[in-house]
């Protein structure tokens, strides 16, 4: 649930963003026309991809560039979730720097980059430019476009200058141009996660029937049972570890209820999970 949610602008566009939640909390995240900075104050946060996945947890922040994004929030103790976004749209970026853009925006990215994301961890001069940005969000009346234009250009510049974050370089000079994905790599990326067939259709820019439309003639079987079926062959094969727990093999799987895993792997292979771990060692003995 939205505990808090205030908003900055720029000419006319979110500029800065806070947002202050309850979790567990998911949502899609699509930035087809602009990017993002995120910088978590409290909590954890999942940034997901076509083919990526990135824990950033509290005082760390990731860099997004333009893209199709899914989000999961997680609270700290009290499962309060607290953090703050900085968008960066091409049209203001032109705007600001009077078409002349700084050459690290415009360079061409390294080989065999295909990051869309890229994660920082906690960095002094980032924390400072977040309590900044606080402050405005406090004392609105401060706020003018002279200042957000400085700030604007300050967290471009303490990218750029980041040190702990190799991918960073790479995905400011390729900020607005998305990275498009074949299905069958963003699918075999996220098989074994708990996202819904309508999460994995976004990730594909694609609706939910033409997602599976397409699926159909990629696998030749409906994406429900194909997942399905791999989720259980995993599990199957990470329960003959008898030191991993059953919990553990579903969760991991991409499973997140417990009792329909079991009842879907007795389904499939005839076998309870507990009994069939039972029946391996057994063998094993034997």
């Amino acid at each position: 649930m939205i505990i808090e949610y205030k908003t900055i602008e720029l000419f006319g566009k979110v500029l800065f963003e806070k947002v202050t939640l309850t979790t567990p909390f998911r949502k899609p995240n699509p930035m087809l026309n602009e990017a993002c900075f995120l910088y978590i104050i409290e909590g954890e946060y999942n940034s997901i991809s076509g083919l990526e996945k990135l824990r950033v947890r509290q005082e760390e922040s990731v860099l997004m560039k333009c893209g199709q994004y899914l989000s999961q929030m997680f609270g700290s103790g009290t499962r309060k979730y607290q953090a703050v976004a900085v968008h960066f749209y091409p049209d203001i970026l032109r705007k600001i720097y009077d078409n002349q853009l700084p050459a690290f925006l415009t360079a061409s990215p390294a080989r065999n980059c295909n990051a869309g994301m890229g994660k920082l961890g906690s960095d002094t001069l980032i924390n400072k430019y977040i309590e900044g940005i606080l402050f405005y969000f406090k004392n609105p009346s401060l706020v003018n476009e002279e200042i957000l234009i400085l700030k604007l250009k300050e967290i471009v510049l303490l990218l750029n200058q980041t040190q702990n974050a190799p991918a960073i370089h790479s995905i400011l000079a390729n900020l607005f141009n998305p990275t498009s994905y074949a299905l069958r790599e963003i699918v075999e990326s996220h098989i074994y996660s708990n996202l819904t067939l309508s999460e994995l259709a976004r990730l594909s820019n694609k609706s939910l029937a033409s997602f599976k439309r397409e699926f159909r003639k990629v696998y030749q079987v409906a994406p429900a049972t194909y997942i399905r079926n791999k989720k259980l062959a995993k599990a199957r094969q990470v329960l003959a570890l008898p030191a991993v727990r059953i919990t553990d093999v579903a969760y991991d799987c991409g499973f997140s209820d417990i009792a329909h895993f079991s009842k879907l792997f007795k389904q499939r292979f005839g076998l309870s999970p507990t009994d069939w771990r039972l029946s391996q060692i057994d063998k094993s003995l034997s």
